[in-house]
This record gives structure tokens, C-alpha cells and sequence, in this order.
């Protein structure tokens, strides 16, 4: 069985040491492609480094929203550099954060926006964060006719909202937190999804599943 991680931070520090066996190890189990997501915009260059010393490793950059306060507008255009370059499979990790207190909403939005119209002009799916703000990210793509699809990362929204991000083209991550006994609102609605709507991710180093959590 041919397996795809669509989301692992694996260019991050903590897997300096042990990388080449990490991946030895994946493609021991039959994984294919991981993709590894952008954060900001001084992780670019790494983001590319890492992923070009192997080919299982596909990035797709792009500006995380709780790393909002070292965005500049000028960095739309490096993105979009970086884009036509390494003409990725997505643009990542974009969306929204709710969650974080005194994360300047607007400030998301504009950003948010800002890679949607990048995507949507290059016709690249998007991988969404989306955290405490399901509503207002579907308003967004709904608005911008987004139609290029892409994964809503991460997901721990109402099963409404699942079915509205399906009907708008998007398939949904669980990750780890899936594994967890305690979960079982997720795992319940996980059970309801139709299989094709649902993606593997495990958003490694975070996110842990059950069977490594500390």
C-alpha cells in the first residue's frame, strides 16, 4: 500500500540527527511522498534545503498564521518566487488561529487572503490551520471562490463544517489526536466521512499519536 504524510514538519531542528533514518524507515512502511509545509518566510530557505536532499520530500510554502508578527508584506512576492521554482504540489500552512489569545485577527486575515489569491492564480490546492475559526475560514474561501481544494488540517470542527469544507472540494487530517481513547467526538466523526474525504498527516513533531505521547 502506497502511503502520503500530508503534513510533516520534518525540516524542523528536533530531526537534525536522525533524518536519513526517519525517511529510510517511512519508505520501509510504504511511504511514498511527504509533504512538509512552509512556516515563515526565514524557514523558506531551509524548507527547500531539506527537501531537495531527498526525493521523498515535497514542501509546500507558504506563511503560517501564529507566526504572523514576523510576516511582511513585501514576502508575498519572495513566496511567490519560491513558488515558481519549486512549483510545489500546495501552498502551506495558511488559515487562520483563533485559538492563540491576542493574535491580531485582521493582520490573519489579510495574510490568509493574500495566499489564497496566490493560489488561486498559480490553480495550487492549500493546506489550511485552521484553530477555534471553522466559520470564518469558510466564509473566506466562499467569498474568494476558492476552488482549487486542498486539506483542512488538523480538523476538530463540527461535523457541518466538515461536510462544507468536503462540498468545497477539501479532504480532512486528523492526525494523532485520532488515536486517543479520550477522542472520541473526532473518531466519531471520522466514522461518519465518507474514507476518500479523509487524508493521512501526523504533522510530526507535533501532534503526537497515542502510542508516543508523553
Amino acid at each position: 500500500m502506497e502511503l502520503i504524510d500530508t503534513h510533516c514538519h520534518l525540516d524542523v531542528e528536533e530531526f537534525d540527527h536522525d533524518r536519513p533514518a526517519i525517511l529510510d524507515h517511512c519508505r520501509g512502511l510504504g511511504v511514498s511522498r511527504i509533504i512538509v509545509p512552509g512556516l515563515f518566510a526565514d524557514q523558506l530557505p531551509r524548507l527547500e534545503a531539506v527537501c531537495r536532499t531527498d526525493p521523498l520530500l515535497l514542501p509546500a510554502p507558504g506563511y503560517h498564521p501564529i507566526y504572523l508578527e514576523r510576516f511582511e508584506p513585501a514576502q508575498l512576492a519572495q513566496l511567490e518566487q519560491v513558488i515558481e521554482r519549486l512549483r510545489p504540489p500546495a501552498i502551506g500552512e495558511i488559515g487562520l488561529d483563533y485559538f492563540i489569545e491576542g493574535l491580531d485577527r485582521g493582520g490573519q486575515q489579510r495574510l490568509f487572503e493574500a495566499q489564497l489569491r496566490i493560489a488561486k492564480a498559480v490553480r495550487l490546492p492549500v493546506l489550511l490551520h485552521v484553530r477555534k475559526a471553522h466559520d470564518q475560514v469558510l466564509a473566506t474561501l466562499r467569498r474568494l471562490h476558492f476552488a482549487e481544494g486542498g486539506i483542512a488540517h488538523a480538523f476538530n470542527g463540527s461535523e457541518q463544517q466538515a461536510r462544507q469544507f468536503i462540498d468545497l472540494g477539501f479532504k480532512l487530517g486528523f492526525g494523532g489526536v485520532m488515536s486517543f481513547e479520550r477522542a472520541r467526538k473526532i473518531r466519531q466523526l471520522a466514522a461518519t466521512l465518507p474514507a476518500e474525504a479523509i487524508v493521512l498527516e501526523t504533522d510530526a513533531p507535533d501532534l503526537p499519536p497515542a502510542s508516543h505521547a508523553k
